[in-house]
């Protein structure tokens, strides 16, 4: 379907095309020197000692995972409203995902008292999730994780960008994994990225990127080495040459990408409240400085979702659902197991997020909102 306003967008143009051609032109496509740079760029954007490439988000979470030490038997405690890659990452070490709720209605992001409630013998590390760049409170996880000596892990799929109390998310725990999805603010497609302080962590996560091996094809073509061990049975985790480039042009662009992004929350913010105050707002007040990813809103109980969203495509203005639980899957369901994650349940049930990227415009917002109001009264329809 050609959408009018689509859920997304991204902002490629000349920059991105010729940092590809450069890197065609040099006939170099597998890690090199254009991805050492990309590595980093990154790091010293967000602060970081180590910054690792790697194909995709999934990956960097089943590498932090691996790397902190979970295994069969295991526990780390997750949220469940959440992509299902991060709950699958843990299952990739033979731990086992154990959910936790989410904080309220106005902030979807993990709570700390769901995730000391959930903390048992089997727990090794937490797993938290920044929904839509909008930063979980560190503070008090990280006071539970030290309680408990246990691993924090960011999922921080959504957070290029943001940061709490000045400090970047992804750089509070052990690790950090970022995904750069083509939905994302900072996008190659496919692709992702580790950070993390800790050189120890950063040496295992370079290892299993790559096989294992102790040198590289690139060490090999620039004559730093002739030969290679390998030491832990690793993964082909490695990201290209040409995702790289765009990742270096993508990540000069983030900072103005983000901006225009919280512009724009705040402008469908402003409009929401003004005419359709029954639509809840997610984060309103939340601390720190997001990178407004995505668009949520709760809507009021009981309209009919399905509804909602159809009135909203036939204008065509694209919508989505983040997320259907991950507790409910097929894959994840356990009559044994008993789930009590009643926010979570009420907020997916309503969720809907509304189109946001940098290359959309004001008047793209307020058509957005004359349909919102438009097809929020559909789905209140006596007649439906």
């Amino acid at each position: 379907m050609n959408w009018r306003i689509p859920l997304s967008d991204i902002d490629f143009g000349d920059e991105e095309r010729l940092a590809v051609d450069e890197v065609i032109k040099s006939k170099w496509l597998t890690m090199g020197a254009v991805t050492q740079a990309f590595e980093k760029e990154f790091a010293d954007y967000a602060g970081v000692k180590h910054a690792i490439a790697v194909t995709n988000c999934t990956a960097a979470l089943h590498l932090a995972c691996l790397v902190v030490g979970l295994s069969p038997g295991d526990e780390a405690i997750v949220p469940s409203l959440t992509f299902v890659a991060t709950a699958n990452a843990v299952r990739y070490t033979g731990a086992n995902p154990v959910f936790a709720d989410i904080t309220s209605l106005e902030n979807l992001n993990i709570s700390p008292a769901s995730i000391e409630k959930r903390v048992s013998p089997r727990t090794r590390a937490i797993v938290v999730v920044h929904y839509g760049g909008y930063a979980c409170d560190m503070p008090k996880i990280l006071d539970i994780a030290q309680k408990y000596h246990l691993a924090v892990i960011e999922d921080a799929a959504h957070a290029a960008g943001s940061s709490l109390d000045g400090k970047a998310l992804g750089t509070w725990g052990e690790v950090g994994c970022f995904s750069f999805f083509s939905n994302k603010n900072l996008t190659t497609g496919e692709g992702g990225m580790l950070v993390t302080n800790r050189d120890d962590l950063a040496e295992k996560l370079r290892l299993f990127r790559s096989h294992g091996m102790t040198s590289m094809t690139w060490d090999r073509h620039k004559g730093h080495a002739w030969s290679y061990d390998v030491i832990v049975s690793g993964y082909n985790y490695r990201i290209d040459e040409i995702r790289s480039a765009l990742g270096r042009v993508q990540l000069a662009k983030l900072e103005k990408n983000n901006n225009l992004r919280r512009h724009f929350v705040d402008l469908y913010g402003q409009l929401l409240r003004s005419q359709v105050p029954e639509i809840m707002i997610p984060f309103r007040y939340h601390p720190g400085i997001s990178s407004a990813h995505i668009m949520p809103i709760l809507l009021p109980e009981g309209v009919n979702r399905k509804v909602f969203m159809d009135h909203l495509k036939s204008k065509g203005i694209q919508t989505s659902i983040h997320y259907p639980p991950i507790h409910t899957f097929s894959a994840f369901y356990d009559q044994s197991f008993s789930f009590d994650l009643p926010l979570t349940e009420t907020a997916a049930l309503r969720e809907v997020t509304l189109p946001l990227y940098p290359i959309m415009t004001e008047d793209n917002v307020v058509e957005v909102v004359d349909a919102v109001k438009e097809a929020l009264a559909a789905a209140n329809s006596p007649h439906l």
